[in-house]
C-alpha cells in the first residue's frame, strides 16, 4: 500500500522549520520506505494529490532530492499550522513539481511545441498556477529513489530492467492514471528516454495506448546537454502530435 502524509506526518513534525534540509536530515531511517543492494527508496509527500479531470500527464521518473526536500519542507511548515492533511497533500504538489530549472525548462519547451496554443492560454507556465486542473504531474515511481545516495537518473540499473523498482511503476503508476476520469485520451508527456521506454513497454502490454504518448521529448535537466539538439530534431513532429489531438 502507498505511503502517504499520514503515515509520515509526525515523523516530518520533529523536522526543524527550514526552507531546505541536507541529506543527512531527510535520507534517514525514518523517512526509508525500501531498498535493495545500493538503492534506496525514500518518502517525499510529492506525488499524493491527483488531479482527476486533467489533460496533461507530465511523467517522470522519480522526485529528486530537490523536490523530495521542497514537498518535506512545505509539509513541515503547514503541518505547524494545521492538520488538513489533504490540503497540504495539494501544496506539496505545488510547490514541488518539477520545482527549480526543471519547471522553467519544461515549461519553455511545452510552450516550444505550441501546447500553449491548442490549449488556449498564453504560456504552459499556467498549467503550474491558475490552469493547474488541466495537468496532472507524476513520477513513475511516487518516492525519491538514490543510487548510492545520488538521484536516480532511470539507468544502472535500467529502470525496465529492474524488478525492484518497476513493481512502484505497477503498483503506483498505473493505479493512478486510471483515476484519471478521462485516463485512455490524455496526452501523456514521458520526460526523457528512460521514462518513454517504460510507456511504450506498458503500451506493448496493453496497460496504456501508445497513441496517448508524445514521442522524443527530452528530459528536462540541465545536465542533459542533448537537450536543445533533440529537440530541435523532434520539434515538428511533437506539434504535429499535440496538434492532432486536440482537433
Amino acid at each position: 500500500m502507498k505511503k502517504t502524509l499520514y503515515d509520515y506526518k509526525d515523523v516530518i513534525r520533529k523536522l526543524p522549520l527550514k526552507d531546505k534540509y541536507t541529506k543527512d536530515e531527510l535520507l534517514t531511517e525514518d523517512f526509508l520506505v525500501d531498498k535493495e543492494d545500493n538503492i534506496e527508496i525514500y518518502y517525499a509527500p510529492h506525488n499524493e494529490y491527483l488531479n482527476p479531470k486533467a489533460k496533461i500527464f507530465i511523467i517522470g521518473i522519480t522526485p529528486g532530492f530537490q523536490q523530495m526536500n521542497t514537498a518535506i519542507s512545505t509539509a513541515r511548515k503547514e503541518l505547524e499550522n494545521h492538520d488538513d492533511i489533504e490540503t497540504i497533500q495539494y501544496k506539496c504538489k505545488v510547490a514541488g513539481r518539477f520545482s527549480g530549472s526543471l519547471r522553467k525548462n519544461i515549461i519553455s519547451m511545452l510552450d516550444g511545441i505550441e501546447l500553449n496554443k491548442v490549449l488556449g492560454i498564453e504560456s504552459c507556465s499556467e498549467l503550474f498556477l491558475h490552469n493547474d486542473y488541466l495537468l496532472h504531474t507524476v513520477s513513475l515511481i511516487p518516492y525519491s529513489v538514490f543510487v548510492k545516495k545520488q538521484n536516480y537518473t532511470g539507468h544502472a540499473p535500467k529502470l525496465i530492467k529492474s524488478e525492484f523498482l518497476m513493481k512502484y511503476v505497477y503498483e503506483n503508476f498505473i493505479k493512478e492514471l486510471r483515476q484519471i476520469e478521462d485516463y485512455n485520451r490524455v496526452i501523456l508527456i514521458p520526460l526523457g528516454r528512460a521514462v518513454e521506454e517504460v510507456l511504450l513497454n506498458l503500451a506493448k502490454e496493453k496497460i496504456i495506448n501508445e497513441e496517448q504518448i508524445l514521442k522524443n521529448f527530452p528530459h528536462p535537466s540541465g545536465a542533459n546537454v542533448n537537450r536543445l539538439v533533440q529537440f530541435e530534431e523532434n520539434k515538428s513532429e511533437m506539434i504535429d502530435f499535440i496538434k492532432s489531438k486536440f482537433n
